[in-house]
């Protein structure tokens, strides 16, 4: 699927939020294989998103959080620019 930019971050903070939540449930339920299952997977398919949209437009974020593309933002249009 091709996403615009718009479309990934919403996709990613949607992601963000049930690996956030489901975090926090796994805290005071930690024998819940589902729920570690459920983790599991939407950590994965976090790590494709980001992966995705630093690819396509600019590290999401800074200090050693995405190592490949250091000082890629220097670069990247400022969105003043856009």
């Amino acid at each position: 699927m091709e996403y615009t930019k718009c479309e990934l971050e919403l996709a990613i903070s949607e992601i963000q939020f049930i690996c956030v939540e489901l975090n926090l449930y796994l805290n005071t339920h930690p024998d819940d294989e589902a729920a570690k299952d459920d983790y599991n997977a939407y950590s994965l398919r976090l790590a494709e998103l980001i992966d995705l949209y630093e690819a396509n437009f600019s590290p999401l974020q800074n200090f050693g959080h995405s190592p490949d593309a250091v000082g890629c933002y220097v670069c990247a249009k400022w969105p003043w620019e856009l």
